[in-house]
Order: structure tokens, then C-alpha cells, then sequence
């Protein structure tokens, strides 16, 4: 008998001792060897990267000084900026559709003549893809990690939406270095070709001859090896092109950076960049597949059509004749 009762108070005193373990368990605990941490982030620049809009930060006691804040700590509406960038790539390329609709092509006057001059290396055409190729990747992706939250998020599942946005992040990191290849070989090979000459404010007041009405039509201006037109998409490419490489690059790599202010600054300029070369790019792909007769030839292989040569870059072709 002695044993019976010594066994139940053992029983109970185990039982209360099992249920104050399993209710300390239900409560998660913080692992010593990993310390909790308090992220405040308030007043920062709206999230681009695809974060939906929905989303809170965790509510946190902390307060931040708002009057200590920089203006470039906030972007004004993300969505604003993103339909911008948009309108910059989509808006543009609508805009030049209708323009080539009711202009019409910039046609070989005299046709084809079938004799072909080169123009392009071989160096030449395979660093303009490489470096075009990628530009058009990153346009793409940047827009979907730019717009996507806004019109593709509330429309898919989020597991499929997190996983598209992390495909584009990791393209867009990927396609930067192509590019930025492609572009600074470009850059430095080309330059001596794109100088300004006397013919350019000609070029510019003829709108290169591309205008099929009016006083306009029928008018080939004088151009080098460049036109106006050409020299004016080179360094504008050059100038945002290198803002940027140079801003990807610390958006990237943030300890290139050692403060908050930088960073941000470097974020606006990379989607002031984004939005000039996103625009300049549909226009310089639509005058060369589509405007110009003949022209997508020259970096296709490299060679151009004799007329096409001598309507569009006659000082560049008389100087080639005479060598």
C-alpha cells in the first residue's frame, strides 16, 4: 500500500511538470545564439522591386525625426513612377507606330542598287548585340520589377508572383554585365565617329529628311559617317548609359556606397537613366527596322546598299569612293 500512494503523488507531480514544459514550448523562444534584432524603416523610398502593395512593416515603438530627413528619402507615388517608366518604353513606341502610320517610310529614292559597301566590322555588329540583346532584357525585366506589383501582383497567385519577381531580379542582375560589355566597348570604339560636324544643325532643321510632307519631303540633308540624328542617341546613350552602369552597380553592390543619401541617389538616377534610354531605344530600333529602308542591313552584316549610303551618309560614302 505504501507504494501505491507513493507512486500517485509521483504521477501527478510528473504530469504537472510535462503540461509546464509543453505550454513553455508552445511559445516561441528566441535562440540564444541568434539574437533578435529591430528593423525601422520610415520615411525610406517606396519599394520597386515587387513587394506588393499590401504588405506592413511590423509595427515598432521606435519614432524617426521626419525634419532629419533628406529629399531623396522618398520618391513621391511609386505608381506615378512606374507608369512613367512604362510610358517611356510602351507610350513612345505607340507614339512613333501612329507617327510612321501617317508619315510613311523614309524610302530609297532611287531603290536597291544591289552593290553593297561595307560599313560595320565584324567587332562592330557582335558588340552592338551583345550590348542591344542585353539593353532589351534589362528594359523588360526592369519594368516587371518597376510596374509588375501594380498590374501583374493583384492578377496571379502569390507563390507564382514571388517567383517571377525573383526571376526578373536575377535576370536583370545577369543581363547587367553583357551589357554593361557591350556598351562600354561601344562607347569607346565609336566615340571618334559620333563628333560634331558643320552638317549636323542642317540635318536637324531638314529633320534628316525623314518627313514625307510639306517642304520637307524629298529632302536628304548632308551627314557623315554619322547623322545628327545618330550622334544624338550616341552620347545621350553614353551620358545615362554610363549613370547607369555605375548606379546598377551600386544598387548591386551597396558597400560601394557608405550612406543612406547615396544610395537613394542612386536609385533615382538609375530610373532617370531607365526612363531616357528606354525611350531613345524604341525610337532608334523603329528608325532602324522600320523608318529607314535599308537600314537595319548595316548591323545585320555589317554592309549597307550603295543608295542607301549615298541618300543617307553622302559626305561619308564621297570620302569612301576617293579612298
Amino acid at each position: 500500500m505504501k507504494i501505491r500512494f507513493g507512486i500517485l503523488p509521483a504521477l501527478l507531480l510528473a504530469g504537472a511538470t510535462f503540461g509546464a514544459v509543453a505550454q513553455q514550448a508552445e511559445a516561441p523562444q528566441p535562440q540564444l545564439w541568434s539574437p533578435v534584432t529591430h528593423e525601422v524603416v520610415q520615411g525610406d523610398i517606396p519599394e520597386i522591386r515587387g513587394i506588393a502593395a499590401d504588405h506592413v512593416l511590423p509595427a515598432s515603438s521606435w519614432t524617426v525625426n521626419q525634419a532629419e530627413l533628406t529629399g531623396l528619402d522618398t520618391l513621391g507615388n511609386a505608381q506615378f513612377n512606374a507608369d512613367l517608366l512604362l510610358f517611356g518604353v510602351f507610350g513612345v513606341a505607340v507614339l512613333f507606330a501612329l507617327f510612321v502610320m501617317i508619315n510613311g517610310k523614309a524610302k530609297l529614292t532611287h531603290g536597291f542598287s544591289g552593290k553593297l559597301v561595307p560599313r560595320w566590322s565584324k567587332t562592330d555588329v557582335t558588340v552592338h548585340w551583345l550590348g542591344a540583346i542585353a539593353c532589351m532584357g534589362l528594359i523588360l525585366t526592369g519594368l516587371v520589377m518597376a510596374a509588375g506589383r501594380f498590374y501583374l501582383d493583384p492578377l496571379m497567385m502569390e507563390a507564382r508572383w514571388q517567383g517571377l519577381i525573383n526571376a526578373m531580379v536575377a535576370w536583370h542582375n545577369f543581363l547587367a554585365f553583357p551589357f554593361i560589355v557591350g556598351a562600354l566597348v561601344m562607347m569607346v570604339k565609336w566615340a571618334p565617329k559620333q563628333m560634331p560636324e558643320a552638317c549636323d544643325l542642317a540635318w536637324f532643321k531638314s529633320c534628316g529628311g525623314y518627313l514625307n510632307f510639306g517642304s520637307f519631303k524629298g529632302k536628304h540633308p548632308d551627314a557623315g559617317f554619322a547623322n545628327a540624328g545618330e550622334k544624338l542617341w550616341f552620347w545621350c546613350f553614353t551620358l545615362f548609359g554610363l549613370i547607369l552602369i555605375g548606379t546598377g552597380l551600386v544598387m548591386m553592390f551597396p558597400s560601394l556606397v557608405s550612406t543612406k543619401d547615396a544610395a537613394n541617389l542612386a536609385l533615382v538616377l538609375h530610373l532617370v537613366g531607365a526612363l531616357i534610354v528606354g525611350a531613345f531605344s524604341v525610337v532608334h530600333i523603329f528608325m532602324a527596322t522600320i523608318m529607314s529602308e535599308g537600314g537595319m542591313e548595316c548591323m545585320v552584316s555589317g554592309q549597307c546598299d550603295e543608295n542607301w549610303a549615298k541618300q543617307h551618309h553622302n559626305l561619308w560614302y564621297d570620302k569612301l569612293s576617293r579612298s
